[in-house]
């Protein structure tokens, strides 16, 4: 989620050690804890209360805008150039288990 590493750890320790000192270091730790926690549970009210009186299904919902991903525009370009028919080479037979390079024309190159 936070792209933090250990160095970025270790300066806000440091940083909040000369802020608060060590005795007033925990307790402010665990206060922070506190208010994240209760500005989530703050968030995940306010999202179902949204819901509830629009009367719309979350779960419908994103499940619609995870299917408008099929029309990104590689994905379109990509089912354009494709055919299902295409799946097999020509230069290869269907039962045939074994891949073969396609054919290379040096002089068209």
């Amino acid at each position: 989620m936070f792209d933090i590493g250990i160095g970025e750890l270790i300066a806000l320790a440091v940083i909040g050690l000369m802020i608060f000192g060590p005795e007033k270091l925990p307790k402010a730790a665990a206060d922070a804890a506190k208010w994240i926690k209760q500005i989530r549970a703050m968030a995940v009210d306010a999202r179902k209360d949204l819901a509830e009186s629009s009367g719309i299904d979350l779960n419908e919902t994103l499940n619609t805008v995870k299917g408008l991903g099929d029309y990104h525009p590689k994905k379109l370009a990509s089912s354009l150039f494709t055919d299902e028919d295409d799946d097999v080479p020509s230069d290869r037979k269907p039962g045939d288990g074994k891949a073969q390079p396609p054919a290379f024309d040096p002089d068209t190159t």
